[in-house]
């Protein structure tokens, strides 16, 4: 079946020589109002299949052409030419969304490879973090230096979407979400200029924190600093006679631990005909305090990268890429603590939906549970936030992850995972969890959630942003969370 669905991109993308005219001619244009510091591609060209390429095949689609622009003057010639023309287009970063359209486009595809350094500043103690960047050249470039910013978790995830829809880190407990530490954005409105983004300008700030890519196109982050030495982690992998003592574990951990360096990622998997648990541990310095991970490492395991390494080496420990290049979907729950019966739940859902995806070419079949400090909203100097609405009550994604190969099957796989986040729950209900309308975490929500479960409150005040920065909706020509 994979080699069905590379004899069909060749040939679609093939197709596309004979795109509309239109859209030929939209690119051409481009082309020609440029700087040489950005190029366009054109199907079957290998810039152009690196630039429409994205880590979910479902998040992949043909365009007419593809464009990296250069420089931020150059994206902003782009805006206006696909305005006055009312082309539709994509925006990409890394490209690690699983929704179809957010960062893909039949029209024109902007790839922003190009915005690729990471300056730092040791008198602000901030760093300039270009949007085409993944967060794995981040942190080996701030390595050196001995800083790190606040940002992805698993390697291969890129740093604009993810810090545009909020950002859960390794470092959330002790610094809040990766938009709590952006002070400022380096931003190509809608009608093309370049502008800079802070808190002097507060509709602005407060509907990028979250507000994804509704008012122009990132190029700059700048980000908060903090000092990073050595840390501890890593690995482990458990099978599925273990199931129980990794869910006593984890809810221990959550209601007991309250070291802030201190954090884990246990994913319950369905793979290759199988339960078994991926779990990644992380403490921010060279050996963790006793006990605080005792009850994980006591637990018999299949596999186990567990040491003092540097950040770098954590992050790329992660087993995220290994369904790359497959059919994806993620979804979410939005939890305010982790229970013995959501833990139950997390199992019984695997087991439930492992065996009957797999029917249907599942390859991969994970919930992925992510306890965090109840604290994790109360850092930083920002109050509010497009993303989440409100800050009264910390917010725990659980993140449902199926990957699989055919594509008849994606309704399957979205309706079981729709399925499934509908029963967790109901299970957090019935414990007294006050989630039945919670914002949703988008950069995990399935693409037909509502707006209103991810901005709630925050959304008239998006809503005003958008009308004042892009009153013609140039941004509505491109995908994602529209307000």
């Amino acid at each position: 079946m994979r080699h069905s669905a590379i004899v069909g991109s060749i040939l679609a993308a093939a197709a596309l020589v004979r795109a509309d005219s239109a859209l030929i001619a939209v690119c051409k244009q481009i082309q020609q109002a440029v700087s040489p510091a950005s190029e366009v591609f054109w199907p079957l060209s290998l810039g152009y299949t690196k630039d429409i390429g994205h880590w979910a095949t479902t998040s992949t689609q043909n365009s007419a052409c593809s464009v990296e622009p250069g420089t931020a003057a150059d994206v902003g010639t782009v805006l206006q030419i696909l305005n006055s023309t009312q082309t539709p287009f994509a925006v990409k970063g890394g490209g690690h969304t699983t929704n179809p359209g957010f960062s893909s486009t039949p029209g024109v595809q902007i790839a922003m490879y190009r915005f690729s350094e990471v300056n730092y500043d040791s008198a602000t103690q901030t760093a300039d973090i270009g949007s085409g960047l993944i967060w794995d050249d981040v942190y080996a470039s701030l390595e050196p230096l001995g800083v790190n910013v606040v940002g992805g978790r698993v390697t291969g995830v890129g740093v604009a979407g993810f810090s545009l829809g909020g950002g859960y880190s390794w470092l959330t407990n002790q610094y809040g979400l990766t938009i709590d530490n952006i002070v400022g954005y380096e931003l190509v409105l809608p009608n093309g200029t370049v502008t800079t983004v802070d808190k002097s300008v507060p509709d602005l700030f407060f509907a990028l924190k979250g507000g994804y890519n509704n008012y122009g196109i990132v190029t700059k982050f700048t980000m908060k600093t903090f000092p990073q030495g050595q840390v501890w982690g890593g690995l482990m992998t458990i099978t599925g006679d273990h199931l129980d003592a990794v869910s006593n574990a984890t809810t221990k951990f959550s209601a007991t631990v309250t070291d802030p360096k201190a954090a884990i990622l246990p994913t319950y998997n369905f793979l290759l005909g199988a339960p078994g648990v991926s779990l990644i541990m992380f403490y921010d310095g060279p050996t963790p305090p006793a006990g605080i991970f005792d009850d994980f490492l006591a637990i018999p395991h299949f596999t186990k990268d567990v040491e003092t390494r540097s950040f770098s080496s954590l992050v790329l420990a992660s087993p995220a890429n290994a369904t790359s290049m497959t059919r994806t979907v993620f979804h979410t729950v939005s939890l305010t603590q982790i229970t013995p019966g959501i833990m139950n739940a997390v199992v019984n859902e695997s087991l439930f939906w492992g065996p009957r995806l797999s029917l249907a070419t599942a390859t991969f079949v994970s919930y992925d549970v992510e306890p965090f400090l109840s604290s994790l909203l109360t850092h930083g100097s920002i109050s509010t936030s497009a993303y989440p609405p409100s800050r009264a009550q910390g917010l725990l994604p659980l993140n449902i992850y199926f990957a699989w190969e055919a594509d008849l099957s994606d309704d399957e796989f979205r309706n079981a995972a729709t399925q499934s986040a509908e029963q967790l729950t109901k299970v957090a209900i019935s414990e007294g969890q006050d989630v039945g309308n919670a914002p949703l975490y988008g950069n995990y929500a399935i693409g037909s959630t509502p707006l209103e479960r991810i901005f709630g409150d925050s959304l008239p005040r998006l809503q005003a942003a958008k009308q004042k920065y892009d009153p013609t909706n140039v941004m509505g020509l491109a995908g994602g969370w529209k307000v």
